[in-house]
C-alpha cells in the first residue's frame, strides 16, 4: 500500500486550463457559440477553438482568454458602427483639419477656436455653432471635419446644405410627411447646415423657408447641437429668409448660448486658381 506521505501527488491544473478544457468539450464548445450568438457576438469559424487552444498551451488567465475571444470581434462593430455613422452622415466630401494651411488666412482663422470644435464639446453640452465668413475660406471643412470627429465619438450626425434641406421639406410638406422629417432631422445629435444664404434664387422658390427653419431649432433647441456655416450676417437673415419675425425668431433660437466663430481673409480657391493664357501663348508647366 503506498505510503500517503511519501507518494507523489498528482498534479492539479491551474484553474484556466481546466475551465478551457471542459470548454473543448462539444456540450460546453457549443453552448457558448449559442450564447455568443444570442449576445450578438459573431465569432468566425475556427476563434472559439484557437481561443481555447491558446488558454491552454499559454495558461492564460481568464481574464486574458476572453480578451483574446472577444476584443477582435468587438473592434469589427465599432468599425461596422463608425462606418454605418459616416454613411448616414451624408458627407459631401470625408474630410479634416490635418493638412489645413492656417498660415494662409493667419490673422482672419482663430485656429484655437477652430481646434476646439474639434473635441466636439459643444455637442456634448448641446451647444451650437456659428460660421460666419466670405466664401473660400473653408467654413465647409471646418464644419464637415467637425463632423467627422463627432462620428469617431459615436454622435449621429447629419451633413446638408441649405438650399437641399429646403428641398427635401418642400417635398415632404407636398407628400404629408413633413412631421415625420423634421422628427428625423430633430433627432441628429449634430446637424450640420452648409451654404446658408448662398443662393436666393433657391431661396425664392422655397416660400415655407422661415417656417421650416423655426420648426426645425425649435425641436432641437436644447436638445442637440446645431451648427450653420454662412456667408451672410445675421442682419442680412430677415431678408434671406423672407419673414422677419420668423428669421428673429430662429435666430435667437440658434444664437442663444452658441458659438459664434467670425472668419475672414482671402480665398483659398480663388488663391489656387490656374490664371487663363493669354491667347496664342502655352500656359506655364
Amino acid at each position: 500500500m503506498p505510503n500517503p506521505v511519501t507518494s507523489p501527488r498528482k498534479r492539479t491544473p491551474p484553474p484556466q486550463n481546466r475551465a478551457a478544457k471542459a470548454a473543448t468539450s462539444p456540450r460546453f464548445h457549443d453552448e457558448i457559440t449559442a450564447a455568443l450568438q444570442t449576445l450578438g457576438i459573431a465569432l468566425a469559424p475556427g476563434v472559439l477553438d484557437a481561443a481555447l487552444s491558446a488558454a491552454e498551451k499559454e495558461s492564460l488567465s481568464h481574464l486574458e482568454f476572453l480578451h483574446r475571444l472577444l476584443a477582435g470581434p468587438a473592434e469589427a462593430k465599432r468599425q461596422r458602427a463608425l462606418e454605418r455613422r459616416i454613411r448616414g452622415a451624408h458627407f459631401r466630401e470625408l474630410t479634416t483639419m490635418d493638412g489645413f494651411d492656417w498660415q494662409f488666412n493667419a490673422k482672419g482663422l482663430d485656429r484655437r477656436s477652430i481646434e476646439q470644435l474639434m473635441t466636439c464639446d459643444f455637442v456634448r453640452r448641446r451647444e451650437n455653432v456659428i460660421l460666419v465668413g466670405p466664401t473660400g475660406l473653408g467654413k465647409s471643412r471646418i464644419l464637415q471635419s467637425a463632423g467627422h470627429a463627432a462620428c469617431l465619438l459615436g454622435y449621429r450626425v447629419r451633413y446638408a446644405t441649405s438650399a437641399k434641406l429646403l428641398q427635401e421639406f418642400t417635398a415632404a410638406l407636398a407628400d404629408g410627411s413633413f412631421g415625420e422629417m423634421l422628427n428625423e432631422y430633430a433627432r441628429f445629435d449634430l446637424l450640420l447646415i452648409d451654404e446658408f444664404g448662398f443662393d436666393h434664387l433657391e431661396r425664392a422658390a422655397q416660400t415655407q423657408a422661415s417656417s421650416f427653419y423655426y420648426r426645425l431649432l425649435d425641436a432641437r433647441m436644447g436638445r442637440r447641437s446645431t451648427a450653420l456655416a454662412t456667408n451672410i450676417d445675421f442682419g442680412a437673415w430677415a431678408d434671406y429668409l423672407g419673414d422677419p419675425l420668423l428669421a428673429t425668431a430662429f435666430l435667437d433660437r440658434l444664437v442663444d448660448g452658441a458659438v459664434i466663430l467670425k472668419l475672414a481673409g482671402r480665398s483659398y480657391r480663388a488663391h489656387r486658381a490656374r490664371p487663363v493664357p493669354e491667347a496664342g501663348r502655352a500656359p506655364p508647366t
